[in-house]
């Protein structure tokens, strides 16, 4: 017998039709000498009764029956009694009177509970386990949401002229990055092959080629410290295109998000986004990637002390620093003062002297309140700070200064759980090209190699202030997390020359690690641009997910071990002389 319908489908329209359905027993329920078992696929859950007064046999075979079985089931479709209903399952009017069944396999009870949307079990458990934690809705609806948005992604991208290319996974290191993945080569004893930490430079070499308008949904690698949103093997949205600038990615990339938020989450954003240089991102949230929604924006409160006597800020001010604060609105109880001490050991774990802070309301209270009485109450009036909000300050200057106070900023937010409703997209622009290692005593491309500098910054600011170059690139942000990044490229021989000898890349090495890009910039290449975009992180904050992990369908865990399989694991000793590798 070959299933008829799936176990999502079937409603009044269907009564009185004879059906089979295939699935998985969810649950088990006796009820008055009456069976009722939920059957379940990956389309949904349909109610089958087996009832002795109608079939004794198939009553008795029913007592074998355990959760997880899977079933074979054909019956006549009913109307459930009102009483009966459930109106949480699109198949809840109806049920199945089962004819026969037939049991295709049976299971043990499993070791973690599928039937449940809460994550009951450990992770490691439901990794271990990850084909029977893929069988729970919420898990499925996550993968099942993955596919969607990645058939919209392709569907915009093939309408606008845009070719999939798949480009090669065993490739050539390459220097300026996150630590590679290496390949042994069997043939080439002693030599290895590189898994890509992205498709950069063979995009850019599509361009050369002529293929103006390059996708793909592609596998990259990065051998790098693993966290909630990371992962060693990760997916992400490639794409490049030629003869463009900066306005026509941000034009085709809000078209693309507004396709998915309409077709995917059945709801609009606005367009054009939002736009943010990365000095008002760093000055006004302390962060490269802020969730606006929170608001707290960074206030400069310097003016209000110009006048003070109090000798550390005196002195702060003649140092050029600055005192800036941000307001924490609508406390639901007033911080307590054990509370705001830890925020103030927080912000002196990260190198700050101190953390000053105001309560507002009538009875106004602060850390300085005995020795800036005036510029508090005026602070208090001027910003309208009421008894359930409190001002932190900070005093200092320059972004390192600015990022620890946006640290501080998300610790407030992650300590008092704050949530926000909606989505906060924008884009992040005018990057530094170029950030300086203290332990290396050279400047690193702070995007990569291959990003157009602002050409007036570069012909001002070389050599002398390197730091002050802009780079042509850009990110999207979207609740807090950096979701996409890209730039114009570098297409001419002359600029790419310039961006090796700052960054300390002789022409012998440049050759070396990238001497097939550079002979064919020798060819006519076209100016072009891209972005990539994060798959995992995309889809884990449509779902809501705590981790990336809950939207990929078979993650690693923080070690980057594969708790399923058992990988990473030891080679055997034939394996490893045959590449020629020692233990």
């Amino acid at each position: 017998m070959k299933r008829t319908h799936t176990c999502g489908e079937l409603n009044k329209k269907n009564l009185g039709e004879v059906v089979i359905l295939n699935g998985w027993v969810e649950r088990i329920r006796d009820l008055g000498g009456i069976k009722f078992l939920l059957l379940r696929d990956r389309y949904g859950f349909t109610q089958v009764v087996i009832d002795p007064d109608k079939n004794k046999d198939l009553y008795k075979k029913a007592n074998k029956i355990g959760n997880e079985y899977t079933l074979e089931v054909s019956g006549t479709v009913r109307a459930r009694p009102d009483e009966a209903i459930n109106n949480n399952m699109t198949t809840g009017e109806i049920e199945i009177l089962a004819e026969d069944f037939i049991i295709l396999s049976e299971s043990e009870n499993p070791p973690i509970y599928i039937n449940t949307e809460e994550d009951e079990a450990s992770e490691d458990l439901r990794l271990k386990y990850r084909y029977l934690d893929l069988r729970r809705k919420k898990i499925q609806k996550n993968i099942i949401l993955r596919h969607e948005v990645a058939q919209v992604m392709r569907e915009y991208l093939n309408n606008l002229n845009f070719i999939e290319v798949e480009t090669p996974i065993l490739g050539k290191t390459t220097p300026e990055g996150a630590r590679d993945f290496l390949v042994p080569s069997r043939t080439r004893k002693g030599n290895f092959y590189a898994l890509p930490q992205s498709p950069q430079l063979y995009k850019q070499l599509l361009m050369v080629a002529g293929f103006d308008r390059y996708y793909q949904i592609v596998k990259c690698f990065r051998d790098e410290d693993f966290r909630a949103d990371r992962q060693p093997e990760f997916t992400q949205l490639d794409l490049e295109m030629s003869f463009v600038d900066q306005e026509d990615i941000f034009k085709l990339i809000e078209g693309l998000f507004k396709n998915i938020f309409e077709k995917v989450l059945s709801s609009e954003i606005n367009t054009p986004f939002e736009r943010m240089t990365y000095n008002d991102a760093i000055t006004n949230y302390g962060s490269d990637k802020p969730d606006l929604r929170y608001g707290m924006k960074f206030e400069d409160l310097t003016d209000y002390f110009n006048f003070s006597t109090i000798s550390f800020i005196k002195s702060a001010l003649e140092e050029k620093e600055k005192i800036t604060g941000f307001i924490v609105k609508n406390l639901s109880e007033n911080y307590s003062r054990k509370k705001i001490d830890e925020f103030t050991e927080f912000f002196k774990s990260l190198g700050m002297s101190g953390l000053l802070w105001i309560k507002g309301g009538n009875n106004i209270k602060s850390s300085i309140l005995k020795v800036c009485p005036e510029e508090v109450k005026k602070i208090v009036k001027d910003f309208s700070i009421s008894e359930n909000d409190i001002l932190f300050m900070g005093i200092g200057k320059g972004y390192g200064y600015y990022k620890k106070l946006g640290r501080l900023r998300d610790k407030v937010i992650k300590d008092n759980c704050l949530t926000a409703e909606g989505y906060d997209i924008h884009w992040i622009t005018d990057f530094p090209m170029f950030s300086y290692d203290e332990e290396e005593k050279r400047y690193k491309a702070e995007h990569h190699a291959f990003t157009m500098p602002d050409l007036a910054d570069l012909e001002n600011c070389f050599p002398d202030e390197i730091d002050k170059i802009k780079s042509t690139s850009y990110d999207l942000v979207l609740n807090g997390f950096e979701l996409a990044s890209g730039s114009v490229r570098i297409h001419r021989r002359d600029i790419q020359n310039k961006i090796f000898k700052i960054i300390g890349i002789n022409d012998e090495e440049a050759n070396e690690k990238f001497g097939y890009l550079l002979e064919a910039f020798k060819y006519g290449p076209p100016p072009h641009a891209g972005i990539a975009i994060g798959v995992d992180r995309l889809i884990a904050i449509f779902a809501n997910a705590n981790s990336i992990r809950d939207v990929i369908a078979f993650p690693k865990v923080a070690s980057g071990a594969d708790l399923m399989t058992g990988a990473p694991n030891e080679p055997s000793d034939d394996q490893l002389n045959e590449l020629g590798i020692k233990k």
